[in-house]
């Protein structure tokens, strides 16, 4: 044992005088003894040897893809020189591959790495080994990489120091090869709306070079020019200002020839133009009255005609979102996904209107946002005026055999699509299915659906692909000459078929005017994408066949489209006819007073109040429908109004004198609370990681967050799915900050939940490709880690075996600490209560009175002879003088001690 501070020795003599010269102190008593030596002893600060034996040396190899060829080439090399420089068999190797995730690979060759090889995750790496580490031995880490993390290293020097592991490193160079990358777009994060700004692009390259630079903005391209890379740099500015709001996507993009590494020639940054709280309006009307209204009122209105082109991104900034009479599959996927988590976890509104292409018309049933709305869109069978004769024409070519990420092929998710179809087929209507390829089969014959529902959903479930491409007018004409036979008055067609695989268009043109003649429709399911090779064959089938075109690249979500059309053909459920209101006093709810409502509506859509949820005002017929119903959903809130406010059926509507009222209490109530100031939330994307601060004034809001903490909630991707709530790390007062990392390609967005409010942010992007990014500043990082924790470059691999330059003894001071405290509580309980410890009692009466059993016993037998009485002694008298006397003696003593 060595002591750390042995100067504190010198307490120990003080002790004693003190002891000796202050008796009353009473310190020669064990208890108080033996606490302050160990108090003196924690001064000294004592340190024993834990870590005995020999060493663990952890070697991490880097599997990533741009350093998966020279760890192949060298791993076996490299184990084989540390195996032979391992000075004994108490020092032990240990091997970890790693890359977006560590797994230890044992003492294996030729085992495969298994995860994914698209990030180097070099700091996960390094938490991991140290969490398996024997904390009794030695250990060192060794990495080999190229040095390229994806993700910094913050707190890995921190963690290696405190657990006394040096990190030593070997760089791994590939052969000199031309390569140019895009190192970094820099742009402002926000700015105002019609506020010029500069976007600078740094281009780097191991050789001097001009090439072309190709940069976008929301998927149009804004210019073509060449960039100069020279001493391994280039650069070109441009200014850019953007007059729409919301987040803006700017890629930029470089064609290089020669290139070892194209995967990164592409970065992404997203910016956002602020321009005050806002609501995004998309209409189907050209100069929607809604938007005249609602400006009318103060309020500014984002109003989107061409509502293919909405992006996720127009949803950042806005306070709500209000589809006017737009059906869903005129809406793009990503932004119909993305506003269930701008209202449940942003706070935005969500307010749909009215029409003959809303609601369940619109194809809004089991849709992506069906469950945000107050009103359910299923229309009863007893409400049902029509019945439908409907064919079903199914692509079965070779690429729908392809397996997604669930585990299911393409194929069978169509099969579940245009089962759940016939499910939602009321027991009146009639199907018919066809599978196509290069000819067509015919599944199901034409059914009633009522008496064959379960043979019809067996026979469309087991449809397999068999090949070859799809003969699309094939399939059409085939399915038509089944259809036209149906006595049913309405007929309508669903073909589902591949946007890159789409083949024969044969007369497709002249079969769709003969349907129409028929008053027969033709709606498309497109897998793929509206810019794929055969997107616009399949729009203009659906245009020409008056029906909707719906195109999704997430094979998931097939059977919910093919939901959407069913109900939209099959139950349509717009009312066109005059039909009288009933108020229902709910609107104080939002407002302290009600309206005078209008006494009838045009038209209206119908629908049913979802349970836990409001009708301001109802329909005064025997379906009692919910005309304005409202209700929340997360921190966010919702509204329908199910008649129209704009085009035809709205004539009573816009004349009703309250509809400027009206408009503008529904649209504050949606657009919720006004942020509250002194606090504000910054993020910082470095790599892989993002950074999130909360600064707040902390007298105003500390009190606040002591009883409601803020929640961090974020989700990756635009698709539906599971949030993540993350943990703040409190740094300072007023200041909270959480760290986490991104997957690559996938938009982020977030928002910082707090009474009443939220302050959202995002989407923030990653890229894609970060792999090959190459950037010299994650080197550095590593050296300097490497550095701070006491090791180095290795060069010759026998030295990896070094041990560490941590001291070899670790303190003890906490547990002789709290074994004083111990003692101290022992004390103190044996002075408040007298108690003392038992002491052998060694005096002669004690002898005496022990053996006097022992000789009773031995005489007991021999009669003593009788001994004559003493007087009895003659009681002690003292004087009172005597008694003085004796006193003042006694206290002349003690004033001596003293």
């Amino acid at each position: 044992m060595s002591l750390g501070s042995p100067q504190f020795l010198v307490l120990v003599p003080i002790l004693l005088a003190v002891g000796w010269f202050f008796r009353s102190l009473k310190l020669w008593e064990p208890l108080r003894v033996a606490l302050l030596l160990l108090l003196v002893l924690v001064l000294c600060d004592p340190r024993i040897q834990l870590k005995t034996g020999g060493i663990d040396l952890w070697v991490l190899f880097d599997r990533s893809e741009s350093a998966r060829e020279l760890v192949e080439a060298g791993s076996a090399e490299w184990r084989t020189l540390l195996e032979r420089s391992r000075p004994s068999d108490n020092h032990r190797l240990r091997f970890v591959d790693y890359a977006d995730e560590a797994i230890p690979s044992g003492d294996a060759e030729t085992a495969v790495y298994p995860g994914n090889r698209k990030l180097t995750r070099t700091g996960l790496a390094v938490r991991d080994a140290l969490a398996r580490m024997d904390p009794v031995r030695h250990n060192r880490l060794l990495v080999f990489t190229d040095g390229f993390s994806t993700e910094p290293l913050t707190g890995v020097a921190e963690k290696l120091l405190n657990q006394g592991v040096p990190l030593d490193y070997r760089l791994l160079r590939a052969a000199a090869s031309t390569d140019f990358r895009i190192a970094e777009t820099t742009a402002p994060d926000r700015v105002q709306i019609g506020e010029p700004f500069v976007v600078e692009v740094s281009v780097a390259g191991s050789e001097d070079g001009t090439m072309p630079l190709t940069v976008s903005r929301g998927g149009r391209e804004l210019f073509t020019r060449s960039v100069e890379v020279a001493d391994g740099s280039g650069r070109r500015r441009f200014a850019d200002r953007i007059s729409e709001p919301g987040a803006h996507l700017y890629e930029a993009r470089i064609a290089p020839s020669p290139d070892a590494h194209p995967g990164n020639n592409r970065h992404e940054r997203w910016i956002e133009v602020a321009a005050g709280p806002r609501i995004v309006l998309a209409t189907h009307y050209l100069n929607d009255p809604l938007a005249k209204i609602l400006r009318a009122q103060g309020f500014d209105v984002d109003v989107v005609e061409d509502t293919v082109s909405l992006s996720p991104g127009v949803l950042t900034g806005a306070r709500a979102v209000a589809l006017n009479n737009v059906p869903a599959y005129e809406l793009p996927n990503d932004f119909l996904d993305a506003i269930e988590f701008f209202v449940r976890e942003q706070g935005g509104g969500l307010l749909m209107v009215g029409g003959e292409r809303s609601f369940g018309s619109g194809g809004y049933y089991e849709s992506s946002i069906d469950s945000l709305l107050p009103v359910s869109m299923e229309l009863k069978s007893e409400h049902r005026k029509l019945s439908v004769a409907m064919a079903i024409v199914m692509d079965r070519s070779g690429s729908m055999a392809a397996t997604v990420a669930s585990g299911h092929s393409k194929m069978q998710l169509a099969n579940e699509g245009a089962a759940r179809a016939i499910e939602l087929l009321g027991d009146s209507d009639a199907v018919t299915v066809f599978a196509v390829d290069s000819s067509a089969h015919q599944i199901c014959e034409l059914l009633n659906v009522g008496a064959n529902r379960g043979e019809l959903l067996q026979r469309t479930r087991r449809i397999e692909s068999m090949g070859g491409g799809i003969f699309v007018y094939t399939g059409m004409r085939e399915a038509w000459d089944v259809l036209k036979t149906s006595p049913l008055g309405q007929r309508h067609m669903i073909l589902f078929s591949d946007a890159a695989d789409s083949e024969e268009p044969g007369e497709y043109k002249e079969l769709l005017a003969e349907m129409r003649d028929e008053d027969a429709t033709v709606s498309v399911i497109g897998l793929g994408n509206r810019g794929d090779s055969d997107g616009a064959f399949l729009e203009d089938i659906a245009s020409r066949g008056e029906g909707r075109v719906f195109f999704t690249d997430v094979p998931g979500s097939l059977p919910n489209i093919f939901a959407q059309e069913t109900v939209t053909v099959a139950r349509s459920s717009f009312v066109d006819e005059p039909t009288a209101t009933q108020p229902t006093g709910r609107w104080y709810e939002l407002a302290r007073s009600d309206v005078d409502w209008p006494g009838l509506v045009d038209g209206y859509n119908l629908s049913y109040l979802r349970e836990g949820d409001e009708a301001a005002l109802i329909t005064n017929d025997a379906y009692a429908a919910p005309l304005v119903a409202f209700g929340r959903r997360g921190v966010g809130k919702t509204a329908a109004v199910s008649f129209p406010l704009g085009g035809e059926f709205s004539e009573s509507v816009r004349a009703w004198d309250e509809v400027g009222d009206f408009a503008q209490t529904l649209a504050r109530w949606l657009m919720g609370e006004e942020i509250p100031p002194g606090i504000g939330v910054r993020h910082d994307l470095v790599g892989t990681e993002l950074k999130i601060d909360l600064l707040y004034d902390s007298e105003e809001w500390g009190p606040r967050f002591s009883s409601a903490p803020p929640r961090l909630v974020m989700q990756q991707g635009f698709q539906r799915g599971a949030t993540e709530a993350l943990v703040w790390e409190r740094l300072a007062p007023g200041h909270y900050s959480v760290r986490t990392d991104l997957e690559e390609g996938q938009p982020v967005r977030g928002a910082v939940q707090l009474a009443g409010s939220t302050l959202p942010f995002g989407p923030v992007s990653v890229g894609s490709e970060s792999e090959w990014q190459f950037d010299p500043a994650r080197v550095a990082e590593l050296r300097e880690t490497a550095r701070t924790s006491g090791g180095s470059e290795l060069l010759d691999l026998s030295k990896a075996w070094r041990k560490p330059p941590a001291p070899a003894f670790e303190s003890i001071r906490d547990p002789l600490l709290a074994v004083a405290m111990l003692i101290f509580l022992l004390e103190a309980l044996i002075t408040r209560t007298g108690w003392k410890l038992p002491v052998a009692d060694t005096s002669l009466r004690h002898r005496r009175s022990a053996r006097q059993p022992a000789q009773a016993a031995a005489t007991e037998a021999i009669p003593a002879p009788p001994e004559p009485k003493a007087p009895p002694p003659a009681p002690a008298t003292e004087t009172p003088e005597s008694v003085r006397t004796s006193r003042k003696s006694r206290f002349d003593r003690a004033k001596k001690r003293l």
